[in-house]
């Protein structure tokens, strides 16, 4: 994205899990599946506006669109097309492939087959390090949207865009209310274990919300530099410095000119995430232009109090209130408090354009809420491993169908 400026181009990037057909249980066969197509066990492969590439671990498969996207719309439709081939290329291996962002009833520490083939001295790197059968690991799904910045002023003001929207994006994207077979009461488990997936090492992670930072030159000083120093001792090679080892919320990439966001949960289906993508860019660029703050407000915002926001979102998705008068004054809204459904509602009014059914999806997610209230909404109580599958089932038949669940 190099030469891209603001928002002259979207990358997206959605994983999906490889599981039984017949069980769901995770299926360990993205090796298999790219040796089909490309003959070898590669990690990426083309398949002409969009490409899959392979994960951390062996059932799980990323889908992104091969370059950066002009525009969003027309994308919900390029996914549904690869994840279709890739369904019916499943079939015969008595496979399929399942959204949401944490599977509900994976045992990682029994079932965890990382990826064995190229680029896997990274990986290697990884588990030797942090031990990578674990939830915060091998078992979370997400989608990522890449924006450009063109020069350091550009990037400045991206990224404290970016910092201030992404305390609220679990109650737009949460996804993941079960894990170990059980409803836990978060609706965003896949975040909660992601935050302290590298205790050992804290200042990967640190607190999921950037740092206050806004030139190339003092990221790299007060971030990357920090990580680099504290991996030395674990990972005296050099194997993972590089910007991908910065595991923040939302992470800078100079080596192509974008900031990666990283928090969202992936939903049950392309049309549903790019729904979610419309909305993510639209509050950032609202922002991004001053339309309900100026840059140097927005930049003044230290990470503790955007924490506290984005812990309560994780918790409680939509339903989150916001007890911060300063942060939804950000947004041009003068309450004391607001639930975090509501400013999306209100928010809403600047989402990117997708095109018309993506539209509509956005307005029935923000009607009904997030994935992870409706998945636990069609549960019902205390469900068994067989209501499980029901579900997981019929969020498995939206995924091939392109369509919303429980709408």
């Amino acid at each position: 994205m190099s030469t891209l400026r603001l928002f002259e181009g979207f990358g997206i990037e959605i994983e999906y899990m490889i599981v039984r057909r017949d069980t769901l249980d995770v299926a360990p066969l993205m090796d298999a599946l790219m040796k089909s197509v490309a003959g070898s066990y590669v990690s990426d492969y083309e398949a002409g506006a969009i490409a899959w590439s392979n994960e951390l671990v062996n059932h799980v498969i990323e889908f992104k669109t091969n370059g950066p996207a002009k525009s969003l719309t027309g994308l919900a439709e390029l996914f549904q097309r690869q994840v279709g081939d890739v369904n019916e290329r499943f079939a015969a291996m008595n496979a399929r492939l399942m959204p949401g962002a944490m599977h509900p009833w994976m045992d990682p520490f029994k079932e965890t087959k990382l990826w064995e083939h190229d680029s896997n001295e990274v990986y290697d790197a990884f588990n030797r390090i942090f031990n990578c059968r674990g939830h915060g690991w091998s078992n979370l799904q997400s989608m990522h949207i890449n924006l450009p910045f063109g020069d350091d002023k550009e990037f400045g003001k991206l990224h404290a865009a970016i910092r201030l929207v992404l305390p609220i994006l679990p109650a737009l994207a949460a996804s993941s209310p079960v894990m170990d077979g059980k409803v836990t009461g978060t609706l965003d488990n896949r975040l909660e274990v992601y935050r302290t997936n590298s205790a050992r090492i804290p200042s990967i992670t640190a607190d999921v919300v950037p740092e206050p930072v806004f030139t190339q030159k003092e990221y790299e000083h007060k971030i990357l530099e920090r990580i680099y120093n504290d991996l030395k001792p674990y990972d005296p090679e050099g194997v993972l410095r590089y910007e991908f080892s910065n595991a923040r919320g939302a992470i800078a990439r100079f080596d192509r000119n974008a900031i990666e966001i990283r928090v969202l949960d992936v939903q049950e289906s392309p049309l549903a995430d790019l729904a979610t993508a419309s909305l993510v860019i639209g509050a950032v660029r609202a922002l991004v232009e001053e339309r309900t703050a100026s840059t140097t407000v927005q930049q003044a915002w230290q990470t503790a109090a955007l924490k506290d926001i984005f812990l309560e979102c994780v918790k409680m998705g939509d339903k989150a209130t916001i007890n911060n008068p300063s942060y939804l004054k950000v947004w041009g809204v003068e309450a004391p408090a607001m639930e975090a459904g509501e400013l999306w509602r209100h928010l809403s009014k600047y989402a990117e354009p997708a095109g018309d059914a993506v539209r509509k999806a956005a307005e029935l997610k923000l009607e009904h809420g997030t994935l992870a209230s409706r998945i636990i909404r069609a549960l019902g109580g205390a469900p068994n491993k067989s209501r499980l599958r029901e579900v997981y089932g019929a969020l498995s038949d939206c995924l091939n169908n392109g369509s919303l669940f429980g709408l």
